[in-house]
């Protein structure tokens, strides 16, 4: 006997009694009610999550290129039809950072990975800098201080005279100038070697000390003048601020103190534009400006936290240096610049070796964050990450 008029058990024979109880005549398919269907159809075609028919390759489209129905199938938005939800699609990392916005982590982890994959090209260019710049500030330490009496003569010499103390402060003066210029001259140099490698390693491409110099060389005057003119520029900004103070109260310092930082902030990135964008100097001074303007406490938190990596860095590389000035610097080892008799050479080239590795562990990680920090912004405001996916591209 069937459950259900007109339909069989399952399991039942096929056979029926003699004299079957009256079946209600089945609706013809054909006579089914229309259905209704909704306005907008989904185009035809298998459906993610359907389980039928060739399905799209895991991963993300290829660069430049959009997915099929872009527009039905927009990051993380549910399909219909009972589709899943479908995650966003990674962003193309050809180099030492996906093409995209960067988080700080990023920024930081790429320089750091700028270091190791190009790690031939950085050592070479922050080696011989270093070893360039620390030899001559080592000599000229050796040579202007090693035997000054220094600045503590001002104050402990009842008998000097004006002519005496002048020449004191003139020799010092002279000393520091020369030093502070080998050693600006040598961040020059390294900064624009190391933005042409950073820029490559973005694209995941390398690039050689020759490749490096060449396309950092035709750039060097302006980056002189760059050097120059921002420092100048800030000295102005605290001069006028500080004046004023002087006569009031020490709030103007302080007031000079924040705008210094603040134009710092502001011109950072003139670095890499004027070697990327081929500027002139006060061009990428705009152009800094231009990419600073709204982010100016993230930039600032991102080179504050380089500037505190780097810090970091020399001084546990100055734990081993300053033992060892201490072992085999001897009593001559005083402090030098402020008020040492006498310096020997040997405590001088020991700390010359120390600020050496530590120059040369530094210099790619705060070129580098600058760098990157200048392409991020970049990407933010202007989508260069799809001119950098065209040119990995290429």
């Amino acid at each position: 006997m069937n459950d259900s008029p007109g339909r069989r058990s399952p399991g039942s024979p096929s056979d029926e009694p003699d004299n079957p109880a009256p079946e209600q005549p089945a609706t013809p398919a054909d006579q089914a009610p229309e259905a209704k269907w909704a306005p907008q159809q989904p185009p035809a075609g298998p459906w993610p999550g359907s389980g039928s028919g060739p399905q799209p390759p895991p991963g993300r489209p290829g660069w430049g290129q959009q997915p099929d129905n872009a527009s039905s199938r927009a990051p993380g938005r549910q399909l219909a039809w009972g589709g899943g939800w479908t995650p966003p699609p990674a962003a193309p990392k050809p180099g030492v950072i996906p093409l995209r916005p960067l988080g700080v982590g990023e920024i930081i982890e790429g320089a750091f990975a700028t270091m190791r994959t190009q790690w031939r090209t950085v050592l070479g260019v922050s080696l011989g800098l270093a070893i360039v710049t620390q030899a001559a500030t080592t000599v000229i330490n050796g040579i202007w201080f090693r035997d000054n009496p220094g600045l503590d003569s001002l104050d402990n010499d009842p008998d000097l005279t004006v002519g005496e103390a002048l020449r004191t402060v003139g020799r010092l003066f002279a000393g520091m100038s020369i030093t502070s210029f080998v050693g600006v001259l040598g961040s020059i140099i390294a900064t624009a070697m190391l933005t042409v490698v950073v820029s490559r390693a973005v694209l995941g491409r390398s690039a050689t000390l020759r490749e490096a110099w060449t396309g950092a060389r035709p750039q060097l005057l302006r980056m002189l003048g760059l050097v120059i003119l921002v420092p100048l520029l800030i000295l102005a900004v605290v001069t006028v601020s500080v004046l004023p103070g002087i006569l009031v109260s020490v709030a103007g310092a302080e007031a000079g103190c924040v705008a210094a930082v603040w134009l710092w902030i502001r011109y950072s990135l003139a670095a890499p534009a004027l070697m990327l964008e081929k500027q002139g100097v006060t061009a990428s001074m705009r152009r800094s400006a231009k990419l600073v303007r709204g982010a100016w406490w993230r930039i600032f938190g991102v080179q504050l936290l380089a500037i505190l990596i780097a810090f970091v860095v020399m001084a546990v590389v100055q734990i081993p240096t300053g033992i060892a000035q201490l072992l085999f610097g001897g009593d001559e080892a005083n402090v030098l610049q402020g008020g040492a008799s006498s310096v020997s050479w040997t405590y001088l080239i020991i700390g010359g070796l120390g600020a050496l590795v530590g120059s040369v562990i530094t210099f790619p990680i705060t070129a580098g964050v600058t760098v990157l920090l200048y392409t991020d912004q970049r990407i933010r405001r202007e989508s260069l990450d799809v001119e950098l996916i065209r040119a990995a591209n290429n």
